[in-house]
């Protein structure tokens, strides 16, 4: 393992002296450990949303989809631009995937009231009833991933995460203007 001034390579790519670096003196084996951790973590998630989107005979993105729905609608429907939000994915993709899930009976799909142009999206009573089906099975893994974790811990860590993502996010725009 390299040691502490040494400069590695980790999962976002190889130290540099840049002024990224410099602007943060940080043990950078803790950084890139914590960064192959984050990324072990997302797969595990992947495959999870895999897991539940197979028990519903639909695609890891288009489970998302339905989460997104599931998080964000109240009753009115949610545009496809605000999915595609959520999901950090393009809107083509959303509207694609979407009109698929409405296919199969798991969304709906409506012209706005206020502007034909923009198309709401809601669950349908079916996929409702799909994910009561699960929930209970979905709250004891939570249960167990989370065991180590009292409310207050897990909301101080999805605390400290959203300020992670928010610099991740000026990180890549410094990335891209800079280089």
């Amino acid at each position: 393992m390299a040691a502490n001034n040494q400069k590695s390579a980790g999962p976002l790519g190889p130290a540099k002296g840049t002024e990224l670096e410099s602007s943060a003196r940080i043990d950078h084996n803790a950084a890139d450990r914590f960064t192959w951790a984050i990324a072990a973590i997302g797969a595990h998630l992947e495959e999870l949303r895999y897991f539940w989107a197979k028990k519903l005979g639909i695609s890891g993105p288009q489970w998302m989809i339905i989460m997104a729905l599931a998080d964000m609608d109240q009753e009115d429907g949610v545009p496809v631009n605000a999915v595609s939000k959520k999901l950090r994915v393009d809107s083509s993709f959303v509207t694609t995937q979407s009109k698929l899930l409405e296919k199969k009976g798991f969304v709906r799909r409506k012209p706005s009231s206020e502007d034909a142009r923009v198309v709401q999206m809601s669950l349908t009573d079916k996929t409702r009833k799909h994910l009561a089906g699960l929930a209970t099975q979905q709250e004891a893994l939570n249960a167990f991933i989370f065991a180590e974790f009292d409310s207050r811990a897990l909301e101080e860590l999805t605390e400290k995460l959203a300020a992670l993502q928010s610099r991740l996010e000026k990180a890549c725009m410094k990335v891209t203007l800079d280089f």
